[in-house]
């Protein structure tokens, strides 16, 4: 196996993602519920729920609600109504839980990430994300995404960043639109 092969990669990214969630100073938080705490932290107000986040971490709907109810329980989450439908729950960051994540484990990666120049960032970020979105049509996973580069997004032309998903049938914010969303679609 040579530094250019599929499967020389694939152990480099797993172990960068093993070693961005691993904390050796005693956080009781597992590796599940710091992705948990990342994805309600950056993902938009229509992903922020159990069945979204199971999908995105690639687990059961079970083993994701009981993630997230652990982090409800220890008060880095809230429960919250659904704004578009009422009978619907989303889950919110609580103070604690902002808070928690200027500890996250994943702040190492980030910095690393933002020692790449700005081409070598976007041409990494452009070979994840169809890594990313060839992974998961083969397993005939929901692709995940930011409305920006969505078929769905239709742009506000009166309020730059903003728009409207023709999927949900949703006004978006110019912050939701930058979020991780599970109705995304590449365009």
């Amino acid at each position: 196996m040579n530094s250019h092969s599929p499967d020389f990669i694939a152990d480099m990214l797993i172990h960068l993602g093993r070693a961005a969630s691993a904390r050796p100073d005693g956080y009781s938080l597992s590796p599940a519920q710091w992705s948990a705490l990342r994805f309600f932290a950056h993902s938009n107000r229509l992903s922020r729920t159990p069945s979204a986040f199971a999908s995105f971490q690639n687990t059961t709907r079970g083993t994701a609600s009981q993630t997230v109810k652990s982090l409800v329980t220890a008060g880095y989450l809230e429960r919250c109504q659904a704004q578009k439908d009422r009978r619907s729950v989303e889950f919110a960051l609580t103070n604690a839980g902002r808070a928690l994540l200027t500890d996250d484990p994943a702040v190492s990666l980030s910095r690393s990430i933002d020692g790449l120049s700005g081409t070598e960032r976007e041409d990494f970020c452009r070979t994840l994300l169809a890594l990313s979105h060839n992974l998961d049509q083969v397993r005939q996973a929901p692709v995940f995404g930011s409305c920006e580069t969505c078929g769905f997004f239709q742009p506000d032309a009166n309020s730059p960043g903003s728009g409207h998903c023709a999927a949900t049938g949703t006004q978006l914010t110019a912050d939701d639109t930058g979020r991780l969303c599970c109705q995304f679609t590449p365009a």
